[in-house]
């Protein structure tokens, strides 16, 4: 008897356990399948900001009729019956050998500055009535928040980042992410969790994205493409070089000109990459707008040892100086560094070119290389960073996920259009966090972790750290 009530335990237990594995399974594994009801909504741009807004939604193939309803908000429910009804643009995509339908929108002729309802549905079905604002037409002050990369365990660990970015500044003008928002560029549940991380902030707040590594795949013809969800997903400006609508693209918005480019496309071969630097050339020979932002995926200046992109920046770096970017934002080295390309001991005030910036939101985290260019860095930290830019003024925050504020500098601009630094960090009560991973600190063997704190200390003494 009491050898039948341990192997009754015994066999309770290992089913618990089984259980729980296939529950913790199916929570990494979740599915998100389509319905007649509208999901993944979301904002972006095809046109002018100040008179258009575009929004993107998902159904399944069973919707023949997508619709968005458009006004003008109002404190009252009466404005519903007075909506304007915009038909769709459909396309049908196959996803893991089904069908879903992808739709878009885009709201023209609306007024600049103003606040607008909108919902998205069939006629029957419909999502919830949701708000955005329209840019100035003219320039204005404005806010956004830039992500590096996402990649991993996004339902879990990235949407603390964006939820908390945006209780931090909800009044944002954008959302910007730098690459690899996702691990395979084809898996729909990982963008499933893409858009359950940001849930109905994306239906409020613009997303403006360049690809990543990850949001590519190699096709059965053996070459590079962007995922099959990018272009049936988001709704980007087309006015990119040949080939690359909607992954490479620019935006101006209340004064500023925002450059994406896709330096993963860059990395495939020279033709991609003179083409891109010759469309760049183009865009800000023809920019009216008194700052300039660029965006992409792979750094200029790595923050990992060992990691390196210096056919992109051999290319664009001095394409950079000669046009007075004023900051890059950048992803792909899953750790933070802000800095300058300029030699060490040389003042900064009068920054040389742009600031770069590489920052990680996601869980998965490299080792820092503590490079010369760096003037504030972080290992090992989920971050977002919040930009707010004004006529004479560009200033940064970066913020870690608990909401502390771990890096800040402003960057002044006179009237010639030259930047003056104005150094913040070092009055910041954080300390900056440089300790290798726990995964690094198991992997990396006595040389490694030598090497490492020599770089360590290096860096410390160029900073004057004691």
């Amino acid at each position: 008897m009491r050898h039948l009530t341990q192997l009754y335990f015994k066999s309770f237990f290992t089913l618990i356990l089984l259980l729980s594995c296939c529950l913790a399974y199916s929570q990494e594994n979740k599915t998100y399948p389509a319905s007649v009801f509208p999901d993944r909504i979301i904002l972006g741009y095809k046109g002018n900001p100040a008179i258009s807004q575009a929004v993107n939604w998902r159904t399944d193939s069973t919707v023949t009729n997508a619709v968005a309803a458009i006004s003008e908000a109002d404190p009252s429910p009466d404005f519903q019956p007075h909506a304007k009804i915009v038909k769709a643009l459909t396309q049908p995509t196959i996803l893991d050998g089904k069908t879903v339908l992808y739709h878009e929108v885009n709201f023209t002729d609306l007024k600049p500055a103003t606040q607008y309802a909108y919902r998205v549905g069939n006629g029957k079905q419909w999502s919830e009535w949701f708000h955005f604002k329209t840019a100035s037409d003219k320039p204005e002050p404005l806010s956004f928040v830039y992500f590096g990369d996402a990649q991993n365990d996004i339902r879990s660990m990235w949407s603390r980042v964006v939820r908390g970015a945006y209780s931090n500044i909800p009044k944002a003008n954008f959302l910007i992410h730098a690459g690899d928002l996702i691990n395979r560029s084809n898996s729909d549940y990982e963008w499933g969790e893409w858009f359950e991380a940001g849930g109905w902030i994306n239906g409020m707040v613009p997303n403006l994205a360049a690809p990543g590594n990850h949001e590519y795949f190699t096709d059965t013809d053996k070459k590079e493409k962007v995922s099959k969800h990018w272009r049936p997903q988001f709704a980007l400006p087309e006015n990119g070089p040949d080939g690359l609508q909607e992954t490479a693209y620019y935006i101006d918005y209340q004064g500023s000109r925002f450059i994406f480019l896709n330096s993963e496309e860059a990395t495939i071969g020279r033709k991609e990459l003179d083409k891109q630097a010759d469309w760049f050339e183009q865009v800000v020979k023809e920019n009216p707008n008194r700052w300039t932002i660029v965006v992409h995926h792979h750094p200029i200046f790595s923050t990992k040892k060992g990691r390196d992109n210096d056919e992109w920046r051999d290319k664009m770096e001095p394409l950079y100086r000669k046009h007075k970017v004023d900051i890059v934002l950048q992803g792909h080295d899953h750790t933070y560094g802000r800095g300058i390309n300029m030699p060490v001991g040389q003042s900064r005030k009068k920054p040389d070119g742009p600031i770069y910036v590489v920052s990680v939101s996601g869980p998965k985290q490299y080792d820092i290389g503590l490079q010369n260019w760096m003037d504030r860095a972080a290992s090992n930290t989920q971050l977002y960073q919040v930009i707010t830019v004004e006529q004479n003024k560009l200033s940064f925050k970066a913020f870690t996920v608990n909401g502390d504020l771990y890096d800040a500098f402003d960057l002044n601009k006179d009237k010639a259009g030259s930047n003056t630094l104005v150094e913040l960090s070092t009055a910041l009560k954080m300390q900056e966090r440089l300790e290798l991973p726990e995964r690094y600190q198991k992997s990396f063997k006595e040389a490694e972790l030598k090497e490492y704190n020599e770089r360590y200390q290096e860096y410390k003494k160029r900073k004057g750290i004691k």
